[in-house]
């Protein structure tokens, strides 16, 4: 078999597990729609304020501490993605969550990071108890 053959077998095979549940193409418009609105930590820090209820740029641009033409700009990505609405209040903008599940979703992400920090902890932890601080390494011996 060619290495060109080898390739193609690989990604086929690798095609055929995804489609057990999921298509390329969906995984596809996953990234371009929420993991695309998801890549920056202002825009995570955006939804996690919404969660807490409808907010206008101005409430936002308050408690996030940031010039308004910046929390626009995030805004209307997330507007964009569908991860939040718009709906007019008098003069001003007031900004929801479509759907709950995404922060849901970021707490999930938020576990798994927490598990793999304290893992890494502890591991760091039983080298350090290992080698005890005296213990002086050199290459001189």
């Amino acid at each position: 078999m060619r290495m060109d053959e080898d390739m193609s077998t690989e990604n086929e095979t690798s095609l055929n597990v995804m489609r057990g549940s999921v298509t390329e193409a969906e995984i596809l418009l996953l990234h371009q729609q929420v993991c695309y609105a998801l890549g920056d930590p202002t825009r995570i820090l955006l939804l996690y304020l919404l969660r807490e209820g409808p907010q206008s740029v101005g409430e936002l641009t308050e408690r996030m501490k940031l010039p308004q033409s910046t929390v626009s700009r995030h805004l209307r990505v997330l507007r964009e993605r569908s991860l939040v609405h718009v709906k007019k209040r008098g003069t001003s903008n007031l900004y929801t969550m479509t759907d709950t599940r995404i922060t849901d979703a970021l707490d999930l992400l938020r576990q798994v990071l927490n598990q793999q920090l304290s893992e890494r902890a502890k591991l760091t932890a039983a080298i350090q108890c290992s080698y005890p601080s005296d213990e002086v390494f050199s290459d001189k011996e």
